[in-house]
């Protein structure tokens, strides 16, 4: 059975096909026999795949002995055989690199139920992690699925006292039902059975959980996007016909009329309390949800953070102190992020004064500071001839539409 968005019925329909095995498993065909049972590459999901050969290559196989029906969980399953006389160097034989055995199962005692088909055998994962990584290395997924990765990650660092991190990434509609609760899972126990932690040490009664932030992204969609443009529409518009209007729509209203929609900066008078509509089903629903600008700013103007002080809540603000791509080890920013209607004009100069900022002092290469205020700013001195205070919003307008004109 193959797999991938490229191994859909849909994509490749000629390698869709039945198979016919006889009751004892001993009799393969693609023609119908007395007493044979057909075998579709259909998912335990009710996906329709594809063979990994057009029926002719798969007859080629099995006469040279290389397919074989086996039962697995009251089911026919067809494999190829891979004899180590016939398979190249780069191929791993050891048992434990079974999908079904080393994936597919250990991932339904994690969740306590079938929620994924074909995940890795994790054991292939760590074995990989061994023989490319070091203790203390980045680990990148960029196609994440069940999340076998970060398990892997996980145990491996369990196991030798190493400090890799990981980064997933996945868009499937499973990642709140099976990656993200098999990552907070084995975060909390190393062993598991039919949805349950079982004790790794049955004498002391220990799970081995580890300790472990983890941190979950989600950023906005297209339709996202589109459930939060506000268009402006004459009379005129209304009057065009129908081509016209698609023409004006794509090419003049969401690029430029849509732009106050797209980041409403007047909002950032509140920027703890901004937020969006964010699609929750494919019908069009959707559910109001903030959006951290502090955080989505960060990662627009590509800062490395130092230090937060993070007093959104008791006080109002959120400094941060960062390092800008464009600055050595010896320079830093601040980025002061403030409620507009606790902290105020005067009340934002009395806080600086009492964080002892100063922008006139040497200590911040540049100050980035949201909403109108009378700060007295310098020059930063440096060849761009910028105010050493700068608008949030007006960078953040910038590097949204970086690359529009």
């Amino acid at each position: 059975l193959s797999d991938g968005k490229y191994a859909l019925r849909e994509a490749k329909p000629e390698f869709y096909y039945p198979i016919f095995v006889s009751s004892d498993l001993s009799k393969i065909s693609i023609e119908e026999f007395d007493d044979s049972f057909v075998v579709y590459p259909i998912t335990d999901l009710g996906i329709e795949r594809t063979w990994k050969t057009k029926p002719q290559t798969f007859l080629d196989y099995f006469k040279a002995g290389n397919i074989e029906a086996i039962q697995e969980n009251g089911k026919i399953v067809i494999y190829e055989k891979l004899r180590e006389n016939q398979v190249i160097k780069t191929h791993w034989l050891r048992k434990e690199y079974h999908a079904y055995h080393f994936g597919t199962k250990p991932l339904e005692n994690i969740l306590g139920t079938k929620e994924f088909s074909f995940p890795k055998s994790i054991h292939t994962v760590l074995d990989t992690l061994k023989l490319t990584t070091k203790d203390s290395e980045i680990i990148l997924d960029y196609f994440a699925g069940s999340g076998t990765t970060a398990h892997a990650v996980i145990n491996l660092n369990r196991e030798d006292k190493g400090n890799r991190q990981y980064i997933l990434v996945e868009q499937g509609e499973y990642f709140d039902t099976v990656l993200k609760p098999r990552v907070q899972k084995v975060i909390y126990s190393q062993e598991w059975k039919d949805g349950k932690p079982v004790p790794s040490d049955k004498v002391s009664g220990s799970l081995n959980g580890v300790p472990q932030i983890v941190k979950v992204l989600k950023l906005e969609s297209y339709e996202d996007t589109l459930n939060n443009l506000e268009l402006r529409r004459s009379g005129l518009f209304d009057r065009l016909n129908e081509q016209v209007q698609h023409d004006y729509l794509l090419h003049y209203m969401l690029n430029i009329e849509s732009r106050d929609s797209l980041l409403n900066v007047s909002h950032f008078a509140k920027p703890f309390d901004y937020g969006l509509n964010i699609s929750t089903t494919s019908a069009g629903a959707y559910d109001w949800q903030k959006v951290d600008l502090v955080e989505t700013f960060n990662y627009l103007i590509g800062a490395t953070v130092i230090g937060v002080d993070d007093k959104r809540t008791k006080k109002g603000f959120v400094a941060v102190e960062c390092r800008l791509p464009n600055q050595n080890s010896d320079e830093k920013t601040l980025i002061f992020w403030r409620d507009c209607e606790r902290i105020g004009y005067d009340e934002l100069q009395k806080q600086f004064d009492r964080l002892g900022i100063s922008p006139a002092d040497s200590e911040y290469s540049q100050v980035y500071v949201n909403g109108d205020h009378t700060l007295e700013t310098v020059w930063d001195g440096e060849q761009s001839g910028s105010l050493k205070i700068r608008s949030i919003e007006a960078e953040f307008l910038a590097l949204m539409f970086a690359g529009d004109e």
